[in-house]
Order: structure tokens, then C-alpha cells, then sequence
């Protein structure tokens, strides 16, 4: 160290002094200037940030049970809903049920009806018929028996008695067919 201390240069390792409290005076400056103008400012956005991050959770927090409330909702009204199509599905079954009912009531009143009539119908004819054949039996009777007689059966009222008679009898039973006698 000698020889460098003679020589009049400066250890590199040992600090001017001057220039250590130069040093310390710029340091303390910008450390006053930093504290003063720098950190609030970065304490103001940090608290922004902070907030708006604290708002936003706040935010999510309330849309999240608002849509909670709402799915709870939409179950309950999905819910109703089905109970109510499912009663309204029964009533449409039971109404179906007495629609059926009723049409085959209606359905059964009308065949009988058309039943009846027809009944009453072919009586009708029946009797319409069998009427017929008795005056045309009559006619053709009388017309033979007098050809086999000879003469006329002109009276009419005789002649029809005669024939109802003869009918009536042989209806009953009353008169045995020509070849049994």
C-alpha cells in the first residue's frame, strides 16, 4: 500500500469523501422526491386496482347469486309447469274417457234406434205384404173355386168373409191340407 499511497493515485477500494456525501445528499433527494410525488401516486392505483378488483369480485359475487336465484327460479316455474301439463294431461285423459263413453252411448241409441225402425219397418212390410197376398189368395181362390163350381161368387162381402174364414183356419191349424183327409 505503500507504493501506491506514494505514487498520489487514489485506492479504488476506499470511497472519496466528497463524493460519498455528494452520494448521500442525491440519495436522500431522490428518496424525498420518491416518497413525496411517486409512492401516492402508486398507492392510488395500487387502491384502484385493488377496488376495482374487490368491486368486480363483489360484482361477480352478486350476478352469481342473482343467477343462482334465477336457475332456482326457472326450476320452480320448470317444475309447475310439468305438474301442470302432467294434470292437464290426465284431464285430457279423462275427458277422452267420457268423450268415448258418450259417443259410444249415442252410438248405441242410434243402432237401437235404427234397430227399432228397421223392426218396425219390416213389420210393416210384413203386414203390408201378408195383406196382399190374402186379398190376391182371395181373388185367385174365389176365381177357382169358381171355375170349379160353375158359377160366379159375385158377392163380394160373402166371398171376403169366406176367404178370411178359410185363411184364418188354415193358419190355426184348424184345416188339414188337401191330400190328408
Amino acid at each position: 500500500m505503500d507504493i501506491l499511497a506514494q505514487e498520489g493515485e487514489h485506492n479504488p477500494l476506499i470511497p472519496i469523501w466528497q463524493e460519498l456525501i455528494l452520494g448521500s445528499i442525491a440519495f436522500a433527494l431522490l428518496c424525498f422526491v420518491v416518497m413525496k410525488y411517486v409512492f401516492p401516486k402508486m398507492e392510488q392505483t395500487f387502491q384502484a386496482r385493488v377496488d376495482a378488483i374487490e368491486g368486480g369480485l363483489k360484482r361477480a359475487e352478486e350476478a352469481q347469486a342473482k343467477a343462482n336465484e334465477m336457475l332456482e327460479q326457472y326450476r320452480l316455474q320448470l317444475a309447475e309447469a310439468r305438474t301442470e301439463a302432467a294434470t292437464i294431461r290426465d284431464e285430457a285423459r279423462m275427458d277422452a274417457g267420457s268423450i268415448k263413453d258418450d259417443i259410444l252411448a249415442a252410438a248405441r241409441e242410434e243402432r237401437d234406434r235404427i234397430i227399432a225402425t228397421g223392426r218396425d219397418q219390416l213389420l210393416a212390410d210384413r203386414q203390408a205384404l201378408i195383406t196382399e197376398l190374402r186379398t190376391e189368395i182371395g181373388s185367385l181362390s174365389v176365381e177357382l173355386a169358381s171355375r170349379i163350381v160353375g158359377e160366379s161368387l159375385a158377392d163380394e162381402a160373402r166371398r171376403q168373409g169366406t176367404v178370411d174364414r178359410f185363411l184364418a183356419e188354415l193358419e190355426n191349424g184348424d184345416v188339414a191340407p188337401a191330400g190328408r183327409r
